[in-house]
């Protein structure tokens, strides 16, 4: 059992459940149902005891204290999935992961994860410092995300590796499609907030990032709370007339889960695809003809890890790899190429 402290934020919302899935911090993975069938069972305890109605009201700055039971250990199978090995050595693999894998087991995925194919792949030769269920995994993509990333089979490896994401120094850069189109001289993308511009018309969003205030799934922009992130979005090509969606190259200064996602529709870009994040934002078929249909029924997030770059944590060469895109993002690309211009 261990217990996690945390103390109500300003202006919370009224109920307890609700206060305390927006103060929990994200590393903790506690969502509100979870949280709700904690308080149910007595585990909560605030100014005044025990707290076993999730409806209660809550006041700022309010300490609560919530025991977590250990969490039942859960056996990850390897299992025989084919793998894109773009490089393997003694101490890491590089992966163009496809679109639709997750990378690690969670509870609504047990199986079929990059996790179950590696164990398979590997046997016994990847790191454990990620946890018994994440072995190896030193940075993630998305389930939808295509493209890039590497995975530890040492652990000095590991230590190495997650030393140059944490410093920032490893590079990645993603290539999107995205609705709209990058124009400094736009008032309105000058007048969103952390939105500015760079030399060569390339867009800097500055923000913090946190979870939804209301949906524990998303994550959100935020200026008081939450992690610092950066990402430079720089537009390749644009399509349609007028303009009205472009190939992006988006550059992370920081990590974040989302990132992209997020920053881009927090300037209103919000990526071709995206389920969560792409907004209300459609297609104009009278801008881009019949690439709106291509647009409109994507399946998955336009996004794709294209490039990687980091020391070698053991030889200390320096390392890069390229992924082109995958053949659905080619295809849409394809379409929005034959738009109206």
């Amino acid at each position: 059992m261990s217990n996690l402290v945390v103390t109500i934020p300003a202006n919370p919302p009224e109920r307890l459940d609700k206060a305390l899935a927006l103060a929990v911090p994200e590393e903790a993975a506690l969502s509100r149902t979870r949280l709700a069938r904690l308080i149910a069972d007595g585990a909560v305890s605030g100014p005044e005891g025990v707290a076993r109605d999730g409806k209660a009201r809550v006041i700022e700055g309010q300490e609560y204290r919530i025991a977590l039971p250990q969490p039942e250990p859960v056996e990850t199978r390897p299992e025989n999935i084919p793998l894109d090995i773009v490089h393997e050595d003694a101490d890491l693999l590089v992966i163009d992961k496809p679109a639709g894998m997750v990378v690690h087991p969670a509870p609504g995925s047990p199986s079929g994860t990059l996790v179950n194919a590696l164990l398979a792949h590997c046997a016994d030769s990847l790191s454990g410092i990620g946890g018994e269920r994440r072995p190896g995994i030193v940075h993630r993509i998305d389930k939808e995300t295509s493209g890039l990333l590497v995975v530890a089979k040492s652990d000095r490896a590991h230590h190495g590796l997650a030393a140059q994401f944490e410093a920032h120094t490893a590079q990645r850069r993603y290539l999107a499609l995205a609705h709209g189109i990058i124009d400094a001289a736009d008032p309105r993308l000058r007048g969103i907030a952390g939105v500015s511009f760079e030399p060569g018309g390339i867009l800097r969003i500055t923000s913090r990032l946190a979870r939804h205030a209301t949906d524990r799934q998303r994550q959100a922009v935020y200026f008081d709370r939450g992690r610092h992130a950066v990402t430079r979005a720089r537009m390749l090509e644009s399509f349609g007339q007028p303009p009205a969606a472009m190939l992006i190259e988006c550059q992370l200064e920081t990590g974040r889960t989302h990132q992209i996602r997020v920053h881009m529709a927090h300037a209103g870009l919000g990526l071709i695809g995206d389920p969560v994040y792409g907004g209300a934002r459609k297609a104009s078929a009278k801008a881009l003809g019949d690439a709106a249909q291509a647009v409109k029924s994507f399946p998955r997030q336009a996004l794709h890890a294209a490039f990687l770059g980091f020391i070698h944590p053991v030889s200390g060469t320096s390392l890069s790899f390229e992924s082109p895109l995958p053949g659905d993002m080619q295809g849409l690309l394809a379409e929005l190429r034959l738009a109206k211009s």
